[in-house]
């Protein structure tokens, strides 16, 4: 018996990373899974990996007629969700003094418009006592050299937590950030491949000392998905090897 029998979840960019490790997840403990992702060749390869629990509909979290387009499917469907993972995200380099315009509208129409929209649209889909995660970062509360317009984006994903965990409260319905650390994502790989020194820096300043995996990642949004977290709202979890905590 899963943790996550009968129910019926959203992950956002869950084509690829750590939101194809959480409906993997979510899969294996029973649930009924929809998957977004803007390539839909990676989409499709997904849930015919995953099987008959993982249901994809190709879409842009930034677009709001996709993202109408995506509830609307739900609705038709499933008619409810239970669980809401808004896991799709951006994260480019950019130093002061070379922020683009692009990359500045970009990075906030994805990480932060994306997970307001999905959110506030999810809302008359979700029963009371729903789910929802949002994922954050460690950058949201640390300083780290060109990433300053991701790190924003990722601080203000993390006051929506708390303040729709006030909002919502009423309802029983339980939001949560999650703020993974370094983990084992084509983007780390993409670091390893041009600048291995500065990977070798920032997993020397890991407690656990390793990279985490996204399987990892999946473990805590599973906890923050199930009952074993009914008491827990408004919290950011990290999964970070300890980078943030020590």
């Amino acid at each position: 018996m899963g943790q996550l029998d009968g129910k019926v979840a959203l992950v956002t960019g869950g084509s690829a990373g750590i939101g194809l490790a959480v409906v993997r997840r979510f899969a294996a403990e029973g649930a009924t899974v929809y998957l977004t992702g803007r390539r839909k060749a990676e989409l499709d390869e997904a849930v015919e990996a995953i099987g008959e629990q993982a249901i994809g509909v190709q879409s842009d979290v930034s677009n709001l007629d996709d993202l109408d387009r995506l509830f609307a499917a739900i609705e038709a469907r499933s008619g409810r969700l239970d669980v809401v993972v808004a896991n799709a995200g951006v994260g480019e380099l950019a130093p002061l003094g070379k922020i683009t315009e692009e990359h500045y509208d970009r990075t906030f129409d994805i990480n932060v418009r994306g997970v307001v929209f999905t959110v506030q649209k999810a809302l008359p889909l979700l029963p009371d006592g729903a789910s929802v995660i949002v994922l954050a970062s460690t950058n949201a509360s640390t300083g780290v050299q060109a990433m300053s317009v991701y790190s924003a984006t990722k601080a203000a994903d993390r006051n929506l937590v708390r303040t729709w965990a006030a909002e919502l409260a009423g309802r029983g319905i339980r939001v949560n950030a999650i703020s993974p650390g370094p983990i084992e994502t084509p983007a780390i790989r993409s670091l390893r491949a041009e600048q291995a020194p500065a990977l070798d820096e920032l997993v020397a300043r890991i407690p656990l000392g390793r990279i985490g995996r996204p399987d990892e990642v999946a473990a805590a949004a599973l906890f923050l998905a199930s009952d074993q977290s009914s008491f827990t709202t408004g919290a950011e979890l990290f999964v970070d090897g300890g980078l943030n905590q020590v």
